[in-house]
């Protein structure tokens, strides 16, 4: 079981910052479902590709899922035609 616990732990700050981000652009927020689930698949990007570069121990990972996890949505968001 303590091999889940990074993953459950990048989903979870993947979905908080996925909130996060589109809070912060409101204009391009997708809603709170799918902002949580970009935020998810971005945290958990995030947080493997951060193991995978070497970042040594969790917050380090955690704060890797939460910054993609934020970005992801956004990004998304910027293609989404604005409303009127």
């Amino acid at each position: 079981m303590e091999g889940l616990t990074p993953i459950i732990l990048q989903l979870i700050s993947g979905a908080v910052g996925g909130n996060v981000g589109g809070a912060l652009a409101k204009a391009r927020s997708l809603g709170p479902v799918w902002n949580s689930v970009l935020g998810i698949i971005g945290g958990l990007v995030g947080g493997q590709g951060a193991s995978a570069l070497g970042v040594d121990g969790s917050a380090g990972q955690l704060g890797m899922s939460a910054v993609v996890g934020a970005l992801l949505p956004i990004i998304v968001g910027m293609f989404k035609k604005p409303a009127t």
